[in-house]
């Protein structure tokens, strides 16, 4: 027989209980705090890392900076379009295909989010169609293929807001799309006309003239080809892109020494 101190005490316990779930479950449904604001010295020590790019492991340290800053409740169009450039680089200096596709891929999203924050702006649109391209390359049956138009799109949109964008970087994008669907339909011929383009609008951008360069030799316009070359070599390299002047001029060399 049930007493009433007994049942009682069985009252408080159940209460007790009650009291102790339902603080669970607030305590379970209280959203995680945003991270603190990005501050200009944050986007500085990014940009400041990231100028050592050749170094894999500054690379490395400035993407996982980044990474610490995003937050995905209230995202930050600096922070999110500098994580999608830095995982480009990243991704682009790794001898794992593995660890460059998952690099190339979180950059893609990152890419995705800041052209959706701010359309009206360059950089996440170019940045997330260089991140695919890459992914298209390491895959270019699964996602290659099916990423094309998409990757133009993407670029396209970059060169309509900004054609000076990267120093015309979009049309030296435009016209790797052409040269590297040739099977799939792209044309040499085109790759040259975005080319051309460019230099017309960065005349200093030497990745841009070895890449005209090649398309030349890929339509036979040999001495076209053989100008870009000397024009590019007769280049003096801009302190922010040394290293990509130093990538061009390994490059035309090669062409250089295939062709001439």
């Amino acid at each position: 027989m049930i007493t009433k101190s007994s049942q009682l005490y069985i009252l408080i316990t159940i209460v007790i209980t009650l009291c102790l779930l339902s603080a669970c479950s607030q305590s379970s449904a209280v959203e995680p705090k945003p991270l603190r604001q990005v501050t200009q010295q944050d986007l500085e020590t990014a940009d400041a890392l990231f100028a050592e790019r050749t170094d894999v492991e500054k690379m490395r340290t400035a993407v996982a900076t980044l990474s610490r800053l995003r937050d995905p409740a209230v995202r930050n169009y600096e922070i999110e379009w500098r994580f999608a450039m830095f995982s480009y680089f990243l991704g682009k200096s790794l001898d794992s295909e593995t660890e460059a596709e998952a690099v190339f891929s979180k950059g893609k999203d990152a890419g995705l989010i800041a052209s959706r924050v701010a359309p009206s702006r360059p950089e996440g649109h170019f940045w997330y169609g260089a991140n695919l391209g890459e992914l298209a390359q390491l895959s270019p049956v699964t996602v290659g293929i099916k990423s094309v138009d998409e990757i133009r799109g993407a670029i396209q949109k970059v060169i309509e807001i900004d054609p000076g964008y990267q120093w015309g970087s979009a049309y030296a994008a435009m016209a790797r799309v052409e040269m590297k669907t040739r099977l799939f339909g792209g044309r040499a011929e085109k790759a040259v006309g975005f080319l051309e383009k460019g230099v017309e609008i960065a005349p200093l951008n030497a990745m841009m003239r070895a890449d005209l360069a090649e398309a030349y030799l890929a339509v036979r316009r040999d001495a076209d080809a053989r100008r870009q070359i000397d024009a590019l070599l007769a280049l003096e390299p801009h302190p922010d892109y040394v290293p990509e002047y130093q990538e061009a001029v390994a490059k035309v060399k090669r062409l250089a020494g295939l062709n001439f």
